[in-house]
């Protein structure tokens, strides 16, 4: 699968100088600050206290709660561990892990016209709504996988209230900041730091295993271990879930390659994602061929059962 976009002799000039520029360390450290400095000012805009959120989670006493979620044993892979949203240290950084739920709210505030600060749950809501019409069976065990601060993780459990819900991510600060927001909801969620293609669960330990914007994140070979992973872990029957990019998207397919480049400064596996085919993947890892939905103009979802 794969997205062509169509350029002029400007668009392509303009986005060489746009790579040239991010080649530059100290220019693409600016440009990402840049955009850092932006997206703040929209969230803030739209009334999301980005910064008071960050300095009031700032104060709290984050390495007793690193330290009840923080698995010693992981590896973390080579991929994981690059500049990932204009954040040197990608997700194993304390800012990234205290910014996300502001930046979920900004990011998708443009989805859909005059959408703001509903964009985001809007966008949460039009994927569980094609689960719910989608999937089946009602699941009793479910994995959120890649579940990031548990916001995710959070609307599974709204949405399937009968379940045992597990959040995993392989960022200990994300599930830092995951375990807090449990405590404060008093949300009963298991968590576990570990790497997606060798989770240490037992074969057969879930109904569901569901992953909201986690495989533009990731380098195809990576995405083809996980998904033979998760297929070990299915119950007979039991569905894997996707939510994310869609690159067949016409938003896409129009952007001006030099605002592309700019995106693919923060995300470095853009590139790999939009050209996987992940129905192909799918087959091949064990799943019969998945139902593939747009849920918003740029995003879709998967929805693939064990054959």
């Amino acid at each position: 699968m794969t997205t062509t976009i169509n350029t002029t002799p400007t668009e392509r000039l303009a986005s060489r100088m746009v790579n040239g520029i991010l080649s530059i360390k100290p220019l693409a450290s600016l440009a990402k600050h840049q955009a850092r400095t932006m997206m703040i000012k929209r969230a803030e805009k739209m009334g999301v206290p980005w910064r008071k959120q960050v300095e009031e989670l700032r104060q709290l006493d984050w390495e007793t709660q690193l330290a009840q979620v923080k698995n010693p044993q992981v590896t973390y892979p080579d991929y994981y561990l690059c500049s990932f949203h204009a954040y040197e240290q990608g997700n194993l950084d304390w800012e990234a892990a205290w910014e996300v739920e502001s930046a979920a709210y900004a990011v998708h505030a443009k989805i859909w016209p005059n959408a703001g600060v509903e964009g985001d749950p809007r966008l949460r809501q039009s994927y569980h709504d094609l689960l719910q019409e989608q999937v089946t069976i009602e699941p009793q065990d479910i994995l959120d996988l890649g579940c990031s601060v548990g916001m995710s993780t959070f609307t599974l459990q709204e949405i399937y209230p009968q379940a045992k819900i597990t959040g995993m991510d392989l960022s200990p600060y994300y599930l830092a900041v995951a375990q807090y927001r449990a405590q404060q909801k008093g949300a009963q969620i298991d968590w576990k730091h570990t790497a997606a293609e060798a989770t240490g669960f037992p074969d057969d330990s879930f109904d569901l295993v569901s992953a909201f914007l986690m495989f533009h994140e990731l380098p195809q070979q990576a995405s083809e271990n996980i998904f033979r992973e998760i297929q070990r872990l299915l119950r007979p029957g039991g569905y894997l879930t996707i939510m994310d990019m869609n690159p067949q998207s016409e938003i896409y397919a129009k952007m001006p390659p030099y605002i592309l480049t700019l995106l693919k400064s923060t995300e470095p596996y853009l590139d790999e994602y939009f050209t996987f085919d992940i129905e192909q993947a799918l087959v091949e890892a064990g799943f019969k061929s998945p139902q593939i939905t747009p849920n918003s103009p740029r995003h879709r979802t998967v929805v693939a059962q064990l054959k």
